[in-house]
């Protein structure tokens, strides 16, 4: 269904439009933003709704028919999503607890969904204004400020040491398991939002096992920016995420890697297997 657009210009105007959230979140970053609360406890601030406002407006300007789901705006009915064949999926800010800790380690997400698949990724991040993007059959590219865009690629598995990437904010007892599972020595890069994604995506992690709670928002950009530099974001059943299949917006548990010829299916076995049953 993607055929006939044209997604390398989409991807230009829609790395203009996450520059431009950025500069939003940066002008909130740089002042005593306060802190509150939405109903499932995760915090909030003036730049996820800043950016939020800047992105959608930017979407709707170049595709206003396309329906825009945002984690700041997920009051729309599961009925009128079924509907939907292809739409943008969005996190305007990515890692707010790390926006709070201002380590820089947050992110602005805009994927493009067709037939329940992502066909288009930006993530960018504003502290550093690189930004990781790619489109469907066109390859990932990671970009510098005033740098053209270079193109990534995950790496093969070296032989007897791994590069595991982890969460910053949500390290868990899973994670440590996985660790204790596999037989190389292992290297842990503990990272905020969806960058642990974009460090396998370049090349400079193997995997990212995520063991805990996600959103659909939280995935999508990134395992368009994956893909297409030669690795997978699966379940962990091994099968490629995908978008908008069922009411609720929760991601499964799920694995990012680039080598496919290593069995990590094996490891995540024996992490579920010594996990009782509740």
């Amino acid at each position: 269904m993607s055929s006939h657009l044209n997604l390398k210009a989409l991807l230009d105007t829609v790395n203009q439009i996450a520059q431009s959230a950025a500069e939003r979140i940066m002008e909130v970053y740089a002042t005593p933003f306060e802190v509150t609360q939405k109903s499932d406890k995760s915090p909030l601030t003036l730049a996820d709704m800043a950016a939020h406002e800047t992105i959608v407006t930017g979407l709707k300007a170049i595709t206003p028919d396309w329906p825009v789901l945002s984690e700041e705006s997920t009051d729309i009915s599961a009925q009128e999503r079924a509907s939907w064949q292809r739409y943008w999926l969005v996190d305007p800010l990515d890692g707010t607890r790390e926006f709070i800790k201002r380590n820089g380690e947050f992110t602005v997400n805009i994927a493009l969904i067709d037939d329940q698949k992502p066909i288009l990724g930006v993530v960018y991040v504003p502290v550093t204004n690189v930004s990781y993007f790619a489109c469907q059959g066109e390859g990932a590219f990671k970009c510098l400020p005033d740098s053209s865009p270079e193109p990534i690629k995950v790496r093969a598995c070296p032989k007897n040491r791994l590069i595991v990437a982890g969460s910053r904010s949500h390290a868990s007892q899973f994670l440590q398991k996985f660790i204790d599972s596999v037989e190389e020595e292992i290297e842990l890069v503990s990272i905020g939002s969806s960058l642990k994604s974009c460090l396998v995506a370049e090349g400079k992690a193997d995997i990212y096992p995520r063991f805990g709670p996600t959103s659909e928002w939280d995935t999508a950009a990134a395992q368009c920016v994956v893909e297409q530099a030669g690795g997978h974001l699966t379940d962990i059943q091994m099968q490629p995420l995908r978008y908008n299949t069922k009411e609720s917006l929760l991601n499964p548990y799920f694995l990012v890697f680039g080598d496919a010829n290593k069995d990590w299916a094996r490891y995540v076995a024996q992490v579920i297997s010594s996990t009782p049953s509740t």
